[in-house]
């Protein structure tokens, strides 16, 4: 990954599959008394950067979007685009279960330079098959910017089925799939029914492994927030098919990948970022809580064992 500062033009639809792959931060937002640090924000995407990071998702789950004002999102995703630079492409988080809402975000991302977007299905309202399709069929007719797909079922309840993400992927600025089902067989069933390239990103980082093994090309990852060299190094592998050396390090990266969901995503990888000294602390915004005492403890061990925390200041 190169970091020069010369500027490549924006990504499009056609060059997605090749700019929109490997490992891809799910962006962390650090706060400061009550307020986004933006300081602390913008230093913590050069440091991504400069670990070898692919790419930048701001205001996803993990950037605790569904507690931000509206103001504080669109804060997030310039800032980002400011500090990155174009060195490597900003997908900004613009999902919503209103489909207006949806198309405001990504205007907005548009408007200040984002590469693409990124949209989750519509939570809460759980749409129809159709729904869903219309959904995305509204934001791609709306907005001259690519976007992805965030299939995440378990958190979304709705599921958008491999004959419906086909229909979708039809649309003009259909740029990838962000696949949180952990179905491995997923994304074959996906490459047997589109008919373009596409970037195919796990969103789980403990099955990444599996996705890429089906064809995946890359992650959108949270626990690339706190080892984001090893997590490009085991996707740099994955894509040259060394599959021997991508299986030691995601044997390396498990202990993280688990401990990092003991409790709701992001407090662990907060916490975790607040020990290593990457962020100025690690509160979220209720309702999420702070860490029990045993997840601190488990964190700080999992950060031992990976190698990134002394195992004297594990104890």
């Amino acid at each position: 990954m190169s970091t020069a500062t010369t500027k490549p033009a924006s990504v499009n639809v056609t060059q997605a599959p090749n700019r929109i792959k490997g490992s891809c931060t799910a962006l962390i937002t650090p706060f400061k008394g009550g307020k986004v640090d933006a300081v602390g924000f913008q230093r913590f995407v050069d440091w991504q950067i400069a670990q070898g990071t692919d790419g930048l998702v701001p205001v996803g789950t993990t950037g605790e979007a569904p507690t931000l004002s509206h103001d504080e999102h669109r804060q997030v995703i310039e800032l980002c685009v400011s500090a990155a630079k174009r060195r490597v492409p900003v997908i900004a988080g613009a999902g919503s279960n209103s489909t207006d809402e949806a198309v405001e975000l990504s205007r907005f991302a548009k408007s200040v330079g984002a590469d693409a977007t990124l949209h989750s299905t519509g939570y809460y309202n759980k749409p129809t098959q159709e729904g869903l399709y219309l959904h995305f069929k509204a934001i791609n007719d709306a907005v001259d910017l690519p976007f992805i797909v965030y299939n995440v079922p378990v958190r979304t309840i709705v599921d958008i089925s491999a004959v419906t993400m086909a229909r979708i992927a039809e649309l003009k600025h259909f740029a990838g799939i962000k696949d949180a089902t952990a179905n491995m067989a997923r994304h074959s069933q996906h490459r047997q029914l589109f008919n373009r390239p596409y970037a195919a990103l796990s969103g789980e980082d403990s099955t990444a492994l599996g996705y890429n093994a089906h064809g995946g090309t890359g992650c959108i990852s949270v626990t690339s927030n706190i080892a984001p060299k090893l997590c490009a190094e085991f996707q740099a592998a994955c894509a040259a098919s060394d599959y021997r050396k991508a299986l030691t390090l995601h044997d390396q990266l498990m202990p993280l990948h688990d401990a990092l969901f003991i409790e709701t995503n992001p407090a662990p990888v907060k916490y975790a970022a607040w020990r290593l000294g990457l962020i100025d602390n690690p509160d979220c915004r209720l309702p999420l809580a702070p860490l029990t005492e045993p997840t601190k403890k488990a964190v700080d061990a999992a950060l031992a064992k990976v190698g990134l925390l002394s195992t004297q200041a594990a104890e």
